[in-house]
């Protein structure tokens, strides 16, 4: 009883002092969703990110002191300032990444800056916001609170209530030698079932994991159907195996040849503008396709890629959101 009044007490208090979701006008909604899409693609975001924070996003908060801590690689007076004022108002992953704040390269050098809490308080915060969630079901609450707690039975539940993201990585857990299996094969078993999962609940890199346990199995209408979906999500590693099969470059899975699709797929990825380093890819793979098409067919590949990119989300290289 202690506890749960706790709970409710931390609840009143959070409702207090969050503030409410920014209304974005038009023009400061466009930049933040151009700045997430350009942190997805390990781009140059701050501008963007940065329109949308200062008019109190949470979200675009969380990911400009993300792109704040990469580009210097601990967490910076101003990234913490930034990542404050989205756990302030309630985001999880902000209040994580200050709770893991102690083990930062600042720590180490020991020139941090003080933030408005320690990382162990902020840490309970998280707990107090997420438990009740987690405890009504709330997938993505019974996810945070594995990230939390480091409890390995919350990613479970997070992931037997549909969390896609939580089934990639009880897939990747299983495959590492998490978890107890009485007999060897029903590792594989439960590496499989969870990233058939996380594919079929639309995640692109538990689509990616599932294609080859699929290649494997020798399953190549599968492959050809999970590398497909994941492109048309937008997923650049899909895209890059997805443009070269159907170029025969190789022929490696029986997609019909398609040079104009196959080029053009490739082609598209010059969108990423050389993040995530794939422009060395796309120079070496471009002239091999274009040495089998006539001029004709470059430009609708070309044209084709336009098409797609009207079409389709953004490219992305779907970063974890509690990555490195």
């Amino acid at each position: 009883m202690f506890f749960r009044s706790l709970v409710a007490a931390a609840l009143v208090a959070l409702a207090i002092n969050f503030p409410a979701f920014a209304n974005l006008t038009p023009e400061q909604q466009q930049a933040k969703e151009r700045g997430v899409m350009l942190f997805n693609q390990y781009r140059v975001a701050e501008p963007e990110l940065r329109v949308a924070a200062e008019a109190g996003d949470r979200e675009a908060q969380y990911y400009l002191a993300e792109e704040l801590r990469q580009m210097n690689r601990y967490i910076t007076a101003e990234a913490l300032k930034w990542y404050e004022a989205a756990a302030s108002q309630g985001d999880y992953y902000a209040m994580i990444r200050l709770g893991r704040s102690g083990k930062d390269l600042c720590a180490v050098m020991g020139n941090c800056t003080v933030g408005q809490k320690t990382p162990v308080e902020w840490l309970r915060q998280a707990l107090m916001q997420a438990k009740p969630e987690a405890e009504q079901g709330d997938a993505e609450a019974m996810y945070v609170m594995y990230h939390i707690t480091g409890n390995r039975d919350w990613l479970e539940k997070s992931a037997e209530a549909g969390h896609a993201i939580a089934q990639f990585w009880m897939a990747t857990g299983d495959r590492q030698g998490e978890g107890f299996f009485f007999l060897p094969w029903e590792r594989s078993k439960a590496v499989k079932k969870w990233f058939k999962a996380s594919a079929e609940g639309g995640y692109p890199r538990g689509m990616m994991e599932y294609v080859s346990i699929l290649y494997e199995d020798g399953d190549m209408e599968g492959v050809r159907f999970w590398t497909k979906q994941a492109s048309e999500a937008g997923f650049e590693g899909a895209i890059s195996n997805y443009g070269a099969y159907l170029a025969h470059e190789p022929d490696q899975v029986g997609y019909p040849l398609d040079l104009v699709k196959g080029y053009g797929l490739i082609y598209l990825l010059k969108e990423l503008d050389g993040g995530g380093g794939v422009e060395s890819y796309v120079e070496y793979m471009l002239p091999k396709i274009a040495a089998k098409m006539t001029p004709e067919q470059i430009e609708q590949a070309k044209k084709f890629a336009e098409e797609w990119k009207a079409t389709h989300p953004p490219l992305s290289f779907f970063p974890h959101k509690l990555g490195y």
